[in-house]
């Protein structure tokens, strides 16, 4: 068995690129509008790995999606978890759980996904802020 790629769905297709690209550094592979179907599906790759996320996108959708609570998280290894978290603060994006133990953030995309982040190797030395930043929200 090979595990080929994980899928979610978008409620904003451009704002959910967005997001996959410029902060988690995927790029695009493929993304083709189906308009007999009324969707569209993007394909994103991480360069440093095998992995790809497939984002659909259907163009009727007026509510959010619910996220099921049988879903946990995406998982990502950074070289530095403290530069990483400090660029997610520069675009304004909650960080829920901080990396207070110099291993270990959460954080969601714009559709509410959980996106853990783990510092590769060993942990970075315990530092403030963040040893004094709260959990704030869900992950």
């Amino acid at each position: 068995m090979i595990f080929i790629h994980a899928m979610i769905r978008a409620k904003n297709l451009e704002e959910t690129i967005n997001f996959w690209t410029e902060v988690m550094g995927l790029e695009v592979t493929k993304q083709k509008d189906y308009d007999e179907g009324r969707f569209t599906l993007a394909f994103l790759k991480d360069k440093h790995s095998d992995f790809v996320l497939e984002i659909t996108y259907n163009w009727d959708q007026q509510e959010d999606y619910l996220i099921g609570r049988n879903f946990g998280h995406f998982a990502f290894a950074v070289d530095d978890i403290y530069a990483f978290c400090n660029k997610l603060i520069e675009r304004d994006i909650t960080i829920n759980r901080p990396p207070r133990d110099g291993y270990m953030a959460f954080f969601k995309d714009p559709n509410g996904i959980s996106i853990e982040i783990l510092q590769k190797g060993e942990p970075l030395p315990v530092t403030e802020p963040w040893t004094l930043m709260d959990n704030e929200g869900t992950w």
